[in-house]
């Protein structure tokens, strides 16, 4: 078992595919066929399950992967904690973004940070609250944008924001300067399935309603054309909200409810240096 079969393996698993993992490795598709299978020889159990519409990692495979991940992390933090000691901050980041944070909130900070190093390799990929903490739990991922609380990982404030009603033009609730959360009674809501949905259970909580939760999605560009359409109410945050809404509206709650976001790492004290750098450059953002 060589290295190199085991990022073969990660890359086939997180890409999806043979066909992606050569286009990622920059290996020929039947070359990664080849160390997928002689691994599998090796280790004396099938790792993938082939498919007609794709493959699928068996038990044997994810228990692979998640080791062959903590192994080649290790690997890469030799040359990493060595390059830092001597100054230098190298090796890749894997950074994991909501997307209504990655234009409004990241992009800045990784402006600065791969100006200052631009020996890190950078690899930003995007996903729902439930999708980040899974990442950094098991390792896909280095740094993460997560809303707060975020029990198990190591957190620094980012970012609070508001939470507004978000209506269709024409709603009568539209009418109000301010929408009350009991005011969403009996009418068609809109649930995100994403990081804002404990916080919106709570305010109905607190205010003793009870959602009448006609659809669910998961980003919010999904809920406001859905709002849009005229098939319920939501609430949303106000990081990321464009600037034009078309056929929707927003007014503040109340009570008032805000979203904390923060970057969080499994841990400041064991992350490799580019990670331990990122947060730093936050630090410094916010000094």
């Amino acid at each position: 078992m060589t290295l190199a079969q085991l990022r073969v393996l990660l890359a086939v698993a997180e890409h999806g595919g043979f066909t992606a993992a050569a286009d990622h490795t920059g290996m020929s598709q039947p070359a990664v066929s080849r160390a997928i299978a002689t691994l599998e020889r090796e280790l004396g159990a099938a790792l993938f399950v082939r498919h007609h519409d794709g493959i699928a990692l068996t038990e044997a495979g994810r228990r692979a992967v998640d080791r062959a991940r903590e192994t080649l992390r290790h690997f890469d933090l030799i040359r990493a904690d060595v390059a830092a000691a001597a100054g230098e901050i190298t090796g890749e980041l894997r950074l994991a973004s909501l997307p209504s944070a990655t234009g409004t909130l990241i992009a800045r900070l990784l402006r600065a940070f791969t100006d200052r190093y631009p020996q890190v390799r950078v690899r930003l990929f995007e996903g729902v609250d439930d999708d980040i903490r899974a990442w950094l739990h098991r390792g896909a991922a280095e740094v993460g944008v997560v809303t707060l609380p975020a029990p198990g990982l190591d957190t620094v404030p980012l970012s609070t924001h508001d939470m507004v009603a978000a209506l269709p033009a024409g709603h009568p609730l539209a009418d109000q300067p301010v929408v009350h959360v009991a005011d969403f009674a009996d009418r068609p809501f809109i649930l995100t399935t994403a990081g804002c949905r404990p916080l919106i259970m709570a305010a109905a909580r607190e205010s003793q309603v009870r959602l009448d939760i006609a659809f669910e999605a998961g980003g919010p560009a999904a809920i406001l054309e859905m709002v849009a359409a005229g098939l319920g109410v939501s609430i949303v945050p106000t990081l990321g909200l464009p600037a034009d809404l078309g056929a929707v509206v927003t007014r503040p709650l109340e009570p008032r409810t805000t979203r904390s976001l923060a970057l969080a790492v499994p841990s400041l004290t064991d992350c490799s240096p580019a990670a331990r750098a990122f947060v730093d450059q936050l630090a410094a953002f916010t000094s």
